[in-house]
């Protein structure tokens, strides 16, 4: 679809890499039909389900099966600017779904399997969701709220089996469509809007996070570069459809780089045999998975499966612990590249395949995104001292960057002013340009002088084997102004002791600085997180105050 450049450095890509210059840009039209008509036997897609059927999808499927849907949702009223909510998992119908929004120009709203009836509410209320396209067995979480939920008008499920009143099913309703779906002489493109995330909600309610037809655009680079993708790779990236991870690593970037998407559509935990099996078994070459899955698979016996295909590993969502990293390199002989962007961006900062990574570093800003560290009072941060990641939007705002959050322009302003985007986030930069997370500015401890990120001491703390998670806040202390405390989640075998918060304790004083180990540790069986898996830090500080109060 695009030609990739090859670059010797990061300096040569970020002085010689351009966003292509495209105007009138919609992705189903021209990506999808322009892949479908150039190389309609090309495969687009690999899909591999929970009792692991493989099904392969040409570029003409998917231009002729989201044309076919594109008509039938016109029939049921819906058109440009109309909402709709997708929960389907990872099957198929996710991919047609999003084209056809895109060909109708309505705007997609991507959301998680694990929602519940009262998120559900909110969100079709909140967004104004006009259309739903759910998987059979989310329909009952709906129709709880369906009579609170006026403005929904139309609901589609997947599958065949009679579902409750008022549901069409999808083979039915497009089973007599035509296969071509002419591109309208004013079709949705360029700023148009063309999809809704909901944050991740680890502060508050979630944000309706608005990007326009330009988005797709910003992952070239992802696909391209980070991921490492060319013509014949196959790449995996292990995330639920219901989140911005998704389009990152399983749609736009791979289908403009001519790659392949692996879809593996496994329900409840992953199991980290039956991921090393698909790996191997399927000949992937690229995969990208937060360093949670990591963790995981480096505890298991490689020698099993053939891992020869794998040639690109990526992470991103968390801080890499340098331990996995060494630790998949030895077994592996590869090494993995982080990433860092947010679900109002796209990747902004990363380490290439042309540089040398450095374990716990979340890399270089990329040629799209003019990034830098402020300090409280608004200015630029040098090597070695913290500050906020900040996005540069004076002149102009990258591709890839959302246009607000819809409906709170108040927010809007608060993360977009004075000529930056603020993302909220914390890091500082070495001499050699490299960053490195510390986490939320709202997250980081100040404790007798020192700020402390709770990165760096839940990295510390799950290298230890007893440990499976671990959650770093503040509390109030007297004499250091705040304490860091440590919420653990054990592993099978240990259980809580004041002997072992003394060897937790001495864990962390031997692998990171002294000063940043945890006074204060106790033990749970799960961590709050939001339905997306990040740990909710602001409820355990809120607990930690009630409990003092």
């Amino acid at each position: 679809m695009l030609h990739k450049d090859c670059f010797s450095s990061l300096d040569d890509f970020t002085d010689n890499w351009r966003v292509p210059q495209w105007t009138g840009f919609n992705f189903a039209y021209d990506v999808v039909d322009h892949m479908a008509q150039t190389s309609p036997e090309k495969i687009a897609m690999v899909h591999v389900d929970d009792a692991h059927v493989r099904r392969d999808y040409t570029f003409e499927f998917f231009a002729e099966a989201s044309s076919r849907l594109a008509h039938a949702l016109v029939k049921q009223g819906l058109g440009q600017g109309d909402r709709v909510m997708l929960m389907l998992n990872r099957r198929i119908e996710f991919w047609l779904g999003m084209l056809a929004l895109h060909r109708i120009g309505a705007v997609a709203v991507p959301s998680p399997s694990m929602l519940t009836s009262k998120d559900i509410e909110f969100r079709v209320n909140f967004a104004g969701i006009k259309g739903v396209f759910a998987e059979d067995a989310l329909i009952d979480n709906f129709e709880t709220v369906r009579p609170k939920c006026p403005g929904l008008k139309v609901c589609i499920h997947t599958g065949t089996e009679v579902q409750a009143q008022g549901w069409l099913a999808y083979e039915t309703l497009v089973a007599e469509e035509a296969t071509k779906f002419e591109r309208p002489k004013d079709a949705a493109a360029d700023n148009d809007p063309l999809l809704i995330f909901f944050s991740s909600g680890t502060t508050g309610p979630p944000k309706m996070v608005e990007h326009t037809h330009r988005y797709p655009l910003g992952h070239i680079v992802t696909g391209m570069y980070w991921h490492d993708l060319e013509p014949g790779d196959l790449h995996l990236t292990l995330a639920d459809t219901g989140w911005g991870k998704a389009v990152w690593g399983k749609f736009y970037g791979q289908w403009m780089a001519g790659a392949a998407i692996f879809v593996y559509d496994f329900r409840g935990k992953f199991d980290p045999h039956n991921l090393l099996s698909v790996l191997a078994e399927h000949k992937v070459t690229s995969f990208c998975a937060p360093p949670t899955v990591y963790r995981f698979l480096v505890r298991q016996d490689l020698g099993p499966y053939d891992l020869s295909a794998l040639r690109h590993c990526t992470t991103a969502g968390e801080l890499l612990n340098e331990g996995v990293f060494l630790k998949w390199r030895e077994k592996t002989g590869l090494p993995i590249y982080e990433g860092y962007g947010q679900t109002e961006t796209s990747l902004q900062i990363a380490t290439f395949p042309f540089m040398d990574p450095k374990p716990g570093s979340i890399g270089k800003a990329t040629p799209q995104w003019d990034v830098v560290l402020l300090d409280e009072s608004g200015q630029p941060c040098p090597p070695g001292v913290e500050g906020e990641i900040c996005i540069r939007i004076a002149d102009a705002e990258p591709e890839g960057l959302f246009t607000g959050y819809l409906d709170e322009p108040e927010k809007t302003r608060a993360v977009k002013t004075n000529g930056y985007y603020h993302t909220g986030d914390k890091a500082w930069m070495d001499e050699d340009g490299y960053f490195w997370f510390l986490g939320r500015v709202d997250d980081l401890i100040k404790s007798s002088g020192y700020r402390i990120g709770p990165f760096e001491v839940e990295s510390a703390l799950i290298t230890h084997p007893g440990v499976v998670e671990a959650a770093v806040t503040a509390v109030p202390d007297e004499i250091r102004g705040q304490a860091v405390k440590a919420t653990v989640v054990l592993a099978k075998g240990y259980t809580p002791s004041e002997a072992l918060t003394k060897e937790l304790q001495d864990h962390v004083k031997q692998v990171t600085a002294p000063y940043k180990y945890p006074r204060i540790i106790s033990y749970v069986d799960d961590l709050p997180k939001t339905i997306s898996g990040k740990i909710k830090r602001a409820e355990i500080r809120a607990q930690d105050e009630h409990h003092q109060v």
